[in-house]
C-alpha cells in the first residue's frame, strides 16, 4: 500500500547512522541525500525519508520485511549496537500467525522499530 514514508527526527546524522546500521542487514542503504534529508531504501528505490525537525516527533511503529529469521536476528543485533533499546528479542509471535518472527527496538526518537519475516523455517 505504501511507496514511502517520511518524518522528522531531532538529530538527522543520529538517526540517519542508527537507521543505516540497524537496517543493513536487511540490505537497506542510503538511495538519496540532500538538504531536505535523508532516503533510505534498496534497489536504488528510496522508502523511507528522514528530514531534520526541530521537534520531538510522535512515536511511530516501523516494521520491516526480512527475508530470513537470520535477518531479524542480525536487525535486532545490529539495533542495540547502533544505541537502540530492546522492546522484544527476536521470536515467533504466534498470536500474530504461526510464522510471524520478529524482533523490536526503540530508536533514538523514541519510535517502535520492528524487522519481521513471515515465511516458515526452511
Amino acid at each position: 500500500m505504501f511507496d514511502h514514508i517520511g518524518f522528522g527526527v531531532t538529530d538527522l546524522p543520529a538517526s540517519k547512522a542508527f537507521f543505516l546500521r540497524s537496517l543493513a542487514p536487511l540490505g537497506v542503504a542510503v538511495v538519496m541525500e540532500g538538504p531536505y534529508g535523508v532516503g533510505l531504501g534498496r534497489h536504488n528505490k528510496p522508502t523511507l525519508w528522514l528530514s531534520p525537525g526541530g521537534w520531538q516527533p510522535a512515536p511511530l511503529h516501523l516494521a520491516f520485511t526480512a527475508e530470513t529469521r537470520q535477518e531479524v536476528d542480525a536487525f535486532h543485533a545490529a539495533a542495540l549496537t547502533a544505541g537502540g533499546r530492546d522492546n522484544g528479542p527476536p521470536g515467533l509471535r504466534p498470536h500474530y500467525h504461526a510464522n510471524y518472527y520478529g524482533a523490536f527496538v526503540i530508536g533514538p526518537d523514541g519510535h517502535n522499530i520492528e524487522a519481521v519475516c513471515h515465511r516458515p523455517p526452511p
